[in-house]
């Protein structure tokens, strides 16, 4: 049996994307967003603090580990970890050459 030649012996990473693997993809997209919706659905924000909007909820997202809650850490997370991961997103489609 002879081994398949790599088509792009020395790029990693760049071959190409069947549908199974954009499938994957837009499925775990929508579980993180449902996620997040989950997890602000059930955090219980301080008393002194209740966000009505996007940018009160991450100015108010520093005080929700106060109630102790694992919900609350998590949405904590989630909440600075996508804005960081759709900035990695853009950064590495945008830096991407047409090699």
């Amino acid at each position: 049996m002879s081994k398949r030649p790599n088509r792009f012996a020395t790029h990693y990473g760049y071959g190409e994307i069947k549908t199974s693997r954009y499938l994957v993809l837009y499925v775990a997209q929508a579980f993180w967003l449902v996620f997040g919706v989950y997890l602000y659905s059930g955090a219980f924000w301080p008393s002194t603090c209740t966000p009505e909007n996007v940018l009160e909820i991450y100015s108010c997202s520093m005080r929700l580990p106060e109630n102790g809650g694992w919900r609350e850490a998590a949405l904590l997370t989630w909440l600075w970890a996508t804005p960081i991961l759709i900035l990695l997103e853009i950064s590495r489609r945008m830096g991407k050459s047409d090699d």
